[in-house]
């Protein structure tokens, strides 16, 4: 059933189950590489073996030509906890500047609308997609985040370290998404022309700077170790049988192991079918998830215009060597431990603006 955004509005009792599926993968057919992922088709024939009843929402994260991408995350938990907004406030929905498949695709709000997510996704030397990277790390948030962005005045580092050291900081630093389920699919390819029997890449000049015994994570499923880590520190149930890791066209090449060739493998799909049956049922016997006091659905953010022109003012007086003093920034410089002071790069290309000057 195609997800009905009005269902997030009743208790669990009166709603369907709801899904989301995410297909991990940066390929798409649209732009280079000009072919679709294994991980796409597998999220659409997840979507229909799951039960009609439910409420089944999927996304491809794929690269497309002119399509926004996910923003990196600024890291802002590393200022204060108080800094990092749920839902992140550091980019905009249709934003020119700085476009974000995040909030341009309501992913806050799809994925608190969810009772489980299924992920399904490649590993990309060794390692989670890039755009699943992108994406977890965008949902730091999610972890401990602040709910209500008028206590920072939007995002004013210095109130944000102050209001963490208070009371009112304990009460609104929960766990957003806490009690959900995530299940993760992971893939890799292996080709058999790419090693020797060592298990070294043959085209390997230096086959002294590598040790195959040393890399403990080749073909191994803790590849996504990190999101999965990150969904549990989070109050997000990842049960082990759920994280799987499933090796797609051994011994053959690339070109040989493409969504069409796996349409066909029997075992494999076997394997796929199984883990979402074990999700399936896992759901279902859980039950459905209790939203969160304070939730990404239906949010709209505030408006925030005085305190984009304050912050504009800052950023300047750091640009020109002046920051605000006794802000970190400004300690910083009396230590000399930032001294690279710089007007805006399309300005000065990173020129230095020193006292001595």
């Amino acid at each position: 059933m195609k997800p009905n955004d009005d269902s997030a509005k009743l208790p669990p009792e009166q709603r369907p189950f709801r899904v989301l599926i995410i297909s991990g993968s940066d390929r798409r057919q649209y732009n280079c590489p000009g072919v679709d992922s294994k991980s796409r088709m597998l999220m659409l024939r997840m979507a229909e073996l799951l039960p009609k009843e439910w409420e089944i929402d999927y996304e491809d994260l794929g690269n497309v030509y002119a399509r926004s991408r996910i923003q990196s995350c600024n890291a802002c938990v590393s200022t204060s906890m108080a800094l990092c907004v749920w839902p992140c406030n550091c980019y905009k929905k249709n934003d020119d500047k700085e476009p974000d498949l995040m909030w341009d695709l309501d992913m806050y709000a799809r994925l608190d609308m969810a009772d489980a997510w299924a992920i399904i996704g490649p590993h990309n030397w060794y390692a989670a997609t890039s755009n699943l990277k992108l994406m977890f790390d965008r949902l730091v948030c999610m972890n401990g985040g602040n709910p209500d962005e008028e206590t920072i005045d939007h995002k004013d580092p210095e109130k944000a370290m102050a209001f963490e050291h208070t009371e009112e900081w304990k009460e609104l630093n929960i766990n957003h998404l806490e009690g959900r389920t995530a299940g993760f699919y992971c893939y890799g390819d292996q080709a058999g022309e790419e090693r020797d029997k060592t298990g070294r890449p043959q085209i390997l000049r230096h086959p002294e700077y590598l040790d195959p015994k040393d890399e403990e994570i080749w073909n191994t499923r803790h590849a996504y170790g990190p999101l999965v880590l990150q969904c549990r520190y989070s109050g997000i149930e990842v049960p082990d049988h759920l994280w799987t890791y499933k090796v797609f066209g051994r011994d053959k090449k690339y070109s040989e192991n493409q969504a069409e060739h796996l349409s066909s493998n029997k075992e494999v799909l076997q394997h796929f079918d199984d883990w979402v049956n074990a999700f399936k049922d896992f759901v279902f016997q859980k039950g459905k998830i209790q939203s969160g006091k304070y939730r990404a659905f239906g949010y709209e953010a505030p408006k925030h215009f005085k305190a984009d022109i304050k912050d504009g003012i800052r950023y300047f007086k750091m640009m020109i060597g002046k920051p605000e003093e006794g802000s970190s920034p400004w300690i910083q410089e009396k230590m000399d431990l930032n001294d690279d002071a710089t007007w805006h790069p399309k300005w000065g290309e990173g020129k230095k603006l020193r006292k001595s000057d």
